[in-house]
């Protein structure tokens, strides 16, 4: 696939191939939503968390943030950011810019990943 030509800022939502994964790590290209700082440019690489399918079972999870799709996102049907799943990725993993998530969104995320990592 063309490599991307511009840099993932935070709170994209992008089309990304994790590469080589194994066991319950997610496979193939994936939808991830950019976390890390825009200020981190030191090396060329971006947190992300992943999106995958919603399933209701995920509503009482600390670390899924439920995703409705709307005209910004680039998501086409209600998925959840799965921040355990968050991995970082070289620029070069990064092929198609699907949209932007809102401050709300991320505030979640960024709540969701302090709840995992037990940051008080």
């Amino acid at each position: 696939m063309k490599q991307q030509t511009r840099v993932p800022k935070r709170g994209e939502v992008w089309l990304y191939d994790p590469g080589r994964t194994i066991g319950s790590e997610l496979r193939k290209k994936r939808r991830g939503i950019v976390v890390s700082s825009d200020m981190m440019g030191v090396l060329p690489v971006k947190l992300v968390v992943p999106l995958t399918q919603w399933d209701e079972r995920f509503a009482n999870t600390a670390w899924h943030v439920k995703i409705e799709p709307d005209a910004m996102n680039g998501v086409t049907k209600v998925v959840a950011a799965d921040v355990l799943q968050m991995k970082s990725l070289d620029l070069e993993r990064f092929h198609l810019y699907l949209g932007r998530v809102s401050a709300t969104i991320m505030q979640d995320i960024a709540a969701a990943i302090a709840a995992v990592v037990e940051y008080a």
